[in-house]
């Protein structure tokens, strides 16, 4: 008898487990697991890989698909400042734009303490995350948290700072979270080490050109006035728990993926992706599994609204990505088949299994991707590497 597969995930099933052409949104879905060297795939609503791009970054987290038609990587620089444990698996460093059909890389810019996510936008600009380490005094204004728990033996604190970069990458805006958050509003939940505050997930550019960011370690969800810097909207931890991803919809409701590690009295851990409207700050829309704690990650995870009115949901830790109409019903389901070992030295001892985690999953129509070829596919999929300037 063949030895029993200790991967647990593998052991169960991995690609399509099912899919609803019915109800389905067409389309294509995007993704690049974390622990690979640089791979981002492209399959289509029967679970075929179509396309498969090899960057020269390992990903500092995701891959998505710009109204250029471009994609864009978040790539892990492979080297950098070591500054905790945690650090060396979200951190990023290099945001490309990238020729999907030629490889060719036309746009970059490169920030060594960036992490989580970046926005390419249509001016040319990159909004994105990066770090700052805090004098000693100000780390001590920095509450709650693991008492201790801060990064190194000079025991820093580091606090997040969004820039954004216009297209020659001058920086053109800086907000710094130290200088407009409330340290008691927005104190660490004391499950989370002090080593990185308020820890932003998001960063999201809004329709009237302010900014939505997602603070995981704090669980809030705030709006930044551009011209200002000052918080003018916060949803705060008694509706989310450790979140991700918000967007803003076309009736103006955010979508968010809605974690629960330490979710305010709830005993059970579950996951769920809530809408919620911006004026009553009140969930108007949610999505649970029948069985809530069945649908669970602990950390990232993405929630998308589609052009059918479906939502495609990332259920990040297990790699599982899946799709549900506005009622709830299950009508596409993919276990990431891409088993991969971490290849960061600081990494091993702590993370040292094989893994399929996506931190996010995107899907776009045939149209969103005007340079798509499908009948390259019926000679399999067409493989483009990606090369650096």
């Amino acid at each position: 008898m063949a030895p029993i597969e200790q991967n647990s995930l593998k052991r169960r099933t991995v690609g399509l487990t099912g899919v609803d052409h019915d109800k389905v949104q067409p389309g294509y879905t995007v993704f690049a697991p974390l622990s690979s060297d640089g791979r981002v795939y492209l399959i289509n609503n029967d679970g075929e890989t179509i396309r498969e791009w090899h960057l020269p970054y390992r990903p500092g987290r995701h891959a998505r698909f710009l109204s250029n038609g471009n994609l864009a990587f978040n790539g892990a620089l492979p080297t950098g400042p070591h500054l905790f444990l945690m650090w060396e698996k979200y951190r990023g460093g290099a945001m490309l734009q990238v020729d999907p059909v030629q490889g060719k890389i036309v746009r970059s810019h490169y920030d060594p303490l960036a992490h989580h996510d970046a926005h390419h936008l249509d001016d040319g600009s990159i909004l994105y995350t990066t770090v700052e380490p805090l004098s000693k005094a100000d780390g001590e204004q920095i509450q709650g948290g693991v008492t201790g728990s801060e990064a190194s033996d000079d025991k820093i604190v580091y606090s997040d700072v969004i820039n954004q970069v216009d297209s020659n990458n001058n920086v053109i805006w800086t907000w710094r979270a130290f200088d407009h958050l409330d340290k008691s509003d927005f104190a660490l939940q004391p499950h989370y080490p002090r080593e990185h505050w308020p820890l932003i997930n998001t960063v999201y550019p809004l329709k009237d050109g302010n900014v939505l960011a997602s603070l995981r370690s704090v669980s809030a969800v705030i709006i930044i006035e551009k011209s200002t810097g000052k918080v003018i909207w916060h949803l705060d931890r008694n509706t989310v728990a450790q979140q991700h991803n918000p967007t803003e919809l076309d009736n103006g409701n955010l979508l968010l993926f809605d974690n629960g590690a330490f979710r305010t009295d709830e005993s059970v851990n579950f996951s769920r992706v809530i809408e919620v409207d911006r004026a009553t700050k009140k969930v108007v829309w949610q999505y649970k599994d029948r069985q809530p704690e069945f649908f669970f990650t602990p950390f990232m995870g993405s929630a998308q609204k589609l052009p059918n009115g479906n939502v495609l949901i990332n259920e990040a830790a297990f790699g599982r990505i899946f799709e549900v109409t506005v009622d709830g019903t299950l009508v596409f389901e993919y276990i990431n088949p891409y088993f991969t070992q971490y290849r960061v030295p600081e990494l091993l001892p702590a993370f040292p299994h094989e893994s399929n985690a996506l931190f996010r999953a995107y899907k776009y129509t045939k149209d969103q991707l005007p340079w798509l070829n499908e009948n390259n596919h019926k000679e399999g999929k067409v493989i483009v590497r990606v090369e650096l300037e």
